[in-house]
């Protein structure tokens, strides 16, 4: 039986993509907005949400990281994504016919390189897949979009150049979130993300810290941001190698546990493999 895969976006955006690669053959629901795609699966019309939390070039995704602790849902997974930017144009178009390529404003930013080469001008749309709907809609061959070839493909665009973007290491690291959490066992290359505050202490986040240093976890990922806007309140944002009943890691988090306000875990799961392929 089919599954449903929520993602934020048109049918053809890179979270598509990434619905794609790692449930192929499912149904993907898109949304427009994370908090849509997140409802989705509380509210019983998707399994699954994918989620982008960061980009290699861009840092992390606006927002997410606020709304992971309050949805409700858990991290059962991650996938990668290599944003490949393609110009698409219309049926019979060729690239020397192109003067204007329509795309969300990251995309353009990312091609300017060949832009410039080809003569064509930018033209923001409201998002990727969005524009290259927009595109085989006008049906002007002087008009393309920058998108996935996902999206070519759903919307019967040609593929006139491929993988044009400037940066060639361009990735954007996605979360599967799951009404329930899953039981993993203990074993090697998984990764525990978490949330905390850190208690109003003199030192508190470098005593805090101190724990994942002399048990030995590594601590992949530590970024911080307001909570409700307040300047007083930080939460941060952790991903750490380890499960939580590992010997080092159960200390450490007993540890980090004393010195805040609150912690909670939203995840653990396998580390992806494309993480060897990189850093």
């Amino acid at each position: 039986m089919k599954q449903t895969i929520s993602f934020q976006g048109e049918l053809g955006a890179y979270s598509h993509q990434a619905c794609a690669e790692v449930f192929p053959g499912q149904n993907a629901l898109p949304c427009h907005s994370f908090e849509g795609a997140i409802a989705a699966v509380k509210e019983g019309r998707a399994a699954l949400a994918m989620l982008p939390v960061e980009n290699s070039t861009y840092g992390r995704v606006a927002d997410i990281h606020a709304l992971l602790p309050e949805s409700g849902l858990h991290i059962i997974g991650e996938h990668f994504v290599r944003v490949h930017v393609n110009l698409l144009g219309v049926k019979g178009t060729k690239l020397e016919d192109v003067k204007t390529a329509m795309s969300h404003t990251v995309l353009l930013g990312q091609s300017r390189g060949f832009l410039a080469e080809h003569g064509i001008k930018p033209m923001t749309g409201a998002d990727t897949a969005g524009s290259a709907k927009h595109v085989a809609g006008l049906g002007d061959p002087t008009v393309a979009a920058l998108a996935s070839e996902l999206a070519g493909e759903l919307y019967g665009l040609d593929l006139l150049a491929r993988h044009i973007e400037d940066n060639s290491h361009n990735t954007t690291r996605f979360l599967v979130m799951s009404p329930e959490a899953r039981p993993v066992v203990p074993e090697e290359n998984q990764i525990t993300t978490m949330v905390f505050e850190v208690r109003n202490l003199p030192s508190a986040l470098y005593k805090a810290m101190g724990g994942f240093a002399t048990n030995g976890i590594n601590m992949l990922k530590l970024e911080s941001y307001m909570v409700n806007g307040s300047f007083t309140a930080t939460q941060f944002y952790a991903d750490v190698e380890g499960h939580p009943d590992d010997e080092g890691l159960s200390r450490a988090l007993e540890e980090l546990e004393y010195f805040t306000s609150s912690m909670r875990i939203l995840g653990t799961y396998p580390a992806s493999d494309f993480r060897k392929t990189f850093g």
